[in-house]
């Protein structure tokens, strides 16, 4: 099944113009050129890929953009998304050796970018074993960034994989979930046609949702990928929150990245203070609400986003309104929603609400962003699979679970990390399984 494509639309496409232009083709090789190609490279520890950096860089700056690419795909088969969405003021450019000589680090995102992009415009392949050296098939549940590395490694192979996603689209939160202006739909779905050219497989549509969904898939296939994120959006536990008017985080991002959401007016409320409710409050900005609030329950140095997110949503106008907590949302006698906040304090025990600090924000969209919850309906019916909080219990260095015919990896294990977190997992999962299956075979 080949993988659906998104329609253009030029006026979201102007509104969430990427934060980070592309490098030059000039401008790309001077930057390699500053890499002081370090031997024990500290910036290829601190990803957790483990992307040769200096390796694709030195190739950047001889002018083999293919060489660099496919030394980077090597590592993660997602660095063309990961290069625009990983942190890497905290990964590997914030471990670049050039900090210790009071200069500015190298620019490894957008370097890593500049080669995958030439590696696409191209229309290049990774390589990929002709033919499996047994017959091993393989389903990857859910088509986020772990299923896609686990799935397009076993591929390299030589083995048989299937991606099973419930939704239209593949790419998780890379498709639906990560704000455009650094990771546009169609990107992600770029990089996803590249795995299926591969080989892998997709079947859409298709919810694992039951212990007999399961059942059918052991018939199918010789093991299963579990990669299936986490569960909804918390809820705020408030009244007046399942009415008109509400949308959460993952929503709204999601509904303006496939082009069903446009526009926004007046003044928009969201509720948290993480990278997703940043990316929300922003894009809120972008699609022309002329106010938005961010709701905070503590203060500013508590924020869990991080910093330069923090300092990009005051860029964009975002106004952060700090130690408050909603308490109900209701309707004035025009239809327009009325959120009833309290000023607290933390305490010991929790958030102590101050007297005579309510205040009433009149908005026309609440949109809540505290957090997924854990996954609960899938892995309620998974056999032999341990579950603790929620989450599945897997081996950090292999992806296996207590059955030995379930890997797991990505969100539903670590709780929710970055994407290249997930990749990560997803390649370690497939080296297990296809070692599994040879001392099965032997």
């Amino acid at each position: 099944m080949s993988i659906a494509t998104l329609p253009d639309h030029p006026q979201l496409r102007e509104r969430f113009r990427e934060i980070h232009a592309p490098l030059a083709p000039q401008a790309a090789v001077i930057e390699a050129d500053r890499c002081l190609n370090c031997f024990d490279a500290p910036c290829t520890a601190a990803c957790p890929t483990h992307i040769d950096v200096p390796g694709f860089i030195k190739r950047i700056a001889s002018g083999n953009l293919r060489g660099s690419a496919l030394r980077i795909l090597d590592a993660n088969i997602l660095g063309a998304s990961c290069s625009r969405v990983c942190p890497v003021e905290v990964l590997c450019e914030g471990s670049c050796v050039m900090h210790r000589h009071n200069e500015q680090p190298i620019q490894i995102g957008l370097l890593q970018r500049h080669a995958m992009d030439a590696f696409y415009a191209a229309g290049e392949l990774p390589p990929v074993a002709k033919a499996a050296t047994q017959n091993l098939r393989v389903a990857c549940i859910g088509g986020g960034p772990a299923s896609l590395a686990c799935a397009a490694e076993l591929r390299r192979c030589g083995a048989e994989a299937t991606v099973i996603e419930r939704r239209a689209l593949p790419g998780g939160l890379n498709t639906y979930g990560v704000a455009e202006y650094k990771l546009r739909a169609i990107d992600s779905l770029r990089e996803v046609q590249m795995i299926e050219r591969m080989g892998v497989q997709f079947r859409f549509g298709q919810s694992v949702d039951s212990a007999a969904a399961l059942d059918t898939l052991e018939q199918e296939f010789d093991y299963i990928f579990l990669g299936v994120g986490l569960g909804a959006m918390q809820r705020l536990g408030i009244t007046g929150e399942d009415g008109e008017g509400v949308m959460n985080a993952l929503e709204l991002i999601a509904a303006y990245k496939t082009g069903h959401l446009t526009e926004l007016h007046g003044t928009v409320v969201v509720v948290g203070a993480g990278n997703t409710a940043i990316d929300a409050a922003n894009a809120a900005r972008r699609l022309g609400a002329e106010t938005v609030y961010l709701l905070y329950r503590r203060g500013e140095s508590e924020i869990p986003a991080f910093d330069f997110e923090y300092e990009h949503a005051k860029q964009e106008g975002v106004q952060f309104l700090w130690r408050r907590l909603p308490q109900a949302l209701r309707r004035d006698e025009h239809g327009r929603l009325l959120l009833d906040t309290v000023q607290v304090r933390q305490v010991d025990k929790g958030l102590l609400p101050l007297p005579n600090s309510e205040h009433t924000i009149a908005c026309d969209l609440l949109v809540p962003a505290i957090g997924q919850s854990p996954l609960t309906q899938l892995v309620q019916d998974l056999r032999a699979i341990e579950v603790r909080e929620g989450r599945i219990v897997a081996d950090p260095a292999t992806g296996r679970t207590a059955n030995p015919r379930y890997f797991a990896a990505g969100d539903c294990v670590n709780g929710g990390r970055e994407v290249v977190d997930a990749v990560a997992g997803g390649k370690r999962a497939a080296l297990a399984i296809l070692k599994a299956a040879e001392a099965a075979h032997d």
